[in-house]
């Protein structure tokens, strides 16, 4: 323990693939730290192992299990451990914690709190695809894993297709050639890059375009962990007030109760203009209604 008051939940890279990426600062705290949360002990222990670290400490095994269905129920014992001087790290079975792995709620409670958190940061495949990729990195979205299917899944697809920025998708190996072919049916042109088994011994990256991709991943057997980084779409042409109108009426007409905030938030992404021209419209038009 670090002694009362001076506790920290640290965010921990671990590598995806090449044990050799984790770095001397992350081997340390691991090697320091009270408490180790992590998706899968067994995946942990095994890390630690192969660094000659060892999983007990003075109080017994500090490893934790720590994955989306348990991760409130841990707060308490984390924010005992941290608010006694503690250090807490949280690692995800690869990669960095927090990014469609658990982690971010923990965080956002323990600074809500007051207490310290950090990061030690590493590896990670949405940033490592991305600029493998080839494709535009001064603007990117994270969109993580898709829908599996229905309407919530053809709305995802169609509004990253529509962002003007590159997109990194996760997905499943056996889902490949299906997204692909999703895509394709909205773009077939669009650049892609299919990243994949990144830092690992069969790391393979092919470019093409979604159509090629749909027919190229259509028949091939994709083993491993797959990320999609998607270009963006083309800049469109000025859009006029009345497009922005007419979207700002229609958001209004729907059932989501969104406020002019929400919806400049949303339109300013979708139709690539600024937020105060859509905040704006939204205003004179809640005002022209007589809303309060």
């Amino acid at each position: 323990m670090n002694g009362e008051g001076h506790g920290r939940l640290v965010l921990l890279a671990t590598p995806i693939g090449n044990l050799g990426d984790l770095s001397p600062r992350a081997r340390q705290v691991l090697a320091e730290a009270d408490l180790i949360c992590c998706e899968d002990t067994r995946r942990t222990r095994a890390l630690l192992s192969a660094m000659g670290i060892p999983a007990g400490g003075a109080e017994g095994d500090r490893l934790l299990s720590l994955h989306g269905h348990n991760e409130a129920l841990r707060l308490e014992r984390v924010a005992s451990c941290v608010a006694g001087g503690g250090t807490v790290a949280v690692v995800s079975d690869a990669g960095t914690p927090g990014i469609s792995d658990p982690g971010s709620w923990l965080v956002a409670e323990l600074a809500a709190a007051g207490e310290t958190v950090s990061v030690v940061p590493g590896p990670t495949s949405v940033i490592g695809a991305l600029v493998v990729s080839g494709l535009p990195t001064d603007r990117f979205c994270v969109e993580g894993f898709l829908p599996r299917k229905g309407g919530e899944r053809r709305e995802r697809i169609a509004a990253l297709m529509a962002d003007v920025r590159t997109t990194v998708v996760l997905e499943a190996p056996g889902r490949v050639a299906g997204t692909m072919a999703d895509l394709a049916a909205v773009d077939p042109e669009r650049p892609v890059a299919v990243v994949r088994e990144l830092t690992k011994v069969h790391e393979e990256v092919w470019r093409g375009t979604v159509g090629e991709g749909a027919g190229v991943y259509g028949e091939r057997l994709v083993r491993g962990e797959v990320v999609l980084v998607i270009g963006g779409a083309p800049p469109a042409g000025p859009v006029s007030d009345e497009e922005i109108e007419v979207a700002v009426r229609d958001r209004m007409s729907g059932a989501m109760g969104e406020g002019p905030r929400q919806i400049a938030e949303i339109l300013s992404v979708e139709l690539g203009v600024a937020r105060r021209r859509v905040y704006e419209t939204a205003l004179r038009i809640r005002a022209g209604a007589g809303s309060p």
